[in-house]
């Protein structure tokens, strides 16, 4: 029979059937109650986790939550401590206790009526903060001397609503403070957003800055092979640029890639590059395994290359070479492009537009890194040297590829 199939148990098989003792009882039913408990736990799901400092800073919903239990629970701790100072009774703590749950709970409207008031003018803020503040007020103080009443002091007896909302004017001047908090910390939120705002239009404008000026030397390049009857060229060409112009649509200025994707990116620039220049341009690649995988600004050392192409290859007959360096050192990643070109002139006319590359990749770091990286332009003998220096970073479970990088087809070759 197979063993897939269950066996049923007749008459006649009564010598064989399996026999129950207690001992198997209390086995099936020790197994019977763990396996409710496993069940029980399946049903309640996984624990409850509190949350983590990234998260409290990025999610405003938690932010706010966090900072408004904390401010009640100080507030009840200084209260605490200011009762054992003047020596109240120990029923005075359950007065403490239910005046910082009451301020928690009465005190969660403020926010959502201050949205409202947050795009009003400053006077309408004024007047609607004051009377926010002093309605709940007036709330929290009744329910403070009523628990007053109940656990402190059982025969005090109120005459007058004076007496059942005195002292309002504490729990006022108290969420006053709450309201400063808020509106301060809204203020520095706007101020941030506003920066980081202003950071990627900057950003995005010297990014599509660069591509009219690498578009003009690309057109005219396929326009002179089409001059030149070089029909074949020129056609491959135009493919190169469109897969080009493709990848660089696609790319998000403010996102960062892996240096590994950054070279690949500059074969497909050097695609229409190598049919203009053909063997006169020399391309060679010193890059550490270790910083292939390090994070750069996407399209970082195209205007770079675009500039040594122009001024090192285009301009001389004999064409020239181009090495492009990377590395990790003591917690940055460097990278250089170096050429055997006739370097900057010390004294640039003033139309000459070869800084427009190195001039917009210096901003661009700048606005990205602050004071946190280097850019340097060097003279060589011969040539010119771009160091760059920038803080070592990974993707988000990335870590350094410690392959030797292989450079992409057609375009890593000592002759490209």
């Amino acid at each position: 029979m197979a063993s897939g199939l269950r066996r049923r148990w007749t008459g006649s098989d009564e010598a064989s059937r399996p026999r129950v003792t207690r001992a198997t009882a209390r086995r099936t039913d020790t197994l019977s109650f763990r396996d409710l408990r496993a069940h029980r736990g399946a049903l309640r799901g996984p624990p409850m986790k509190m949350p983590t400092l990234e998260q409290i800073r990025t999610n405003r919903n938690v932010l706010f939550w966090s900072l408004h239990a904390a401010g009640w629970a100080a507030y009840g701790m200084t209260q605490y401590f200011g009762a054992l100072l003047y020596e109240k009774p120990s029923s005075y703590r359950r007065v403490i206790a239910i005046a910082a749950i009451s301020g928690f709970v009465l005190s969660m409207p403020m926010r959502y009526v201050y949205r409202r008031l947050w795009s009003r003018s400053p006077l309408a803020k004024i007047l609607g903060v004051l009377v926010t503040c002093y309605v709940i007020g007036l709330a929290l103080r009744g329910v403070i001397n009523l628990s007053y009443r109940e656990f402190v002091e059982p025969d005090w007896k109120f005459q007058t609503l004076f007496e059942l909302f005195g002292g309002t004017l504490s729990t006022t001047y108290l969420l006053l403070l709450w309201s400063v908090l808020y509106f301060g910390i809204k203020f520095y939120e706007s101020q941030l957003k506003a920066v980081a705002l202003a950071q990627q239009a900057q950003l995005k404008m010297l990014r599509y800055q660069l591509n009219p000026h690498f578009l003009f030397n690309t057109l005219n390049a396929i326009s002179t092979l089409i001059l030149d009857n070089e029909n074949r060229k020129a056609n491959h060409a135009v493919t190169r640029l469109s897969e080009f112009l493709r990848y660089t649509l696609d790319q998000d200025p403010m996102k960062k890639v892996t240096l590994r994707q950054e070279i690949e990116a500059l074969d497909l620039y050097l695609g229409t590059e190598r049919l203009r220049f053909g063997e006169r341009l020399r391309l060679e690649y010193a890059i550490e395994g270790a910083a292939l995988g390090a994070l750069v600004p996407s399209l970082l050392l195209q205007p770079l290359l675009e500039n040594s192409l122009k001024y090192a290859v285009s301009a001389r007959e004999q064409g020239g070479m181009v090495r492009i360096e990377g590395r990790t050192r003591e917690g940055r990643l460097e990278l250089s492009v170096i050429d055997d070109g006739p370097g900057l002139r010390e004294r640039a006319h003033p139309g000459d537009r070869r800084g427009v590359g190195l001039s917009n990749t210096r901003e661009r770091l700048t606005v990205l890194y602050g004071e946190n990286c280097r850019f340097a332009v060097l003279n060589c003998q011969p040539g010119l040297r771009v160091d760059m220096a920038l803080p070592l970073e990974f993707a988000a479970g990335g870590e350094a590829d410690t392959a030797q990088p292989q450079p992409p087809e057609r375009a890593r070759s000592a002759h490209a």
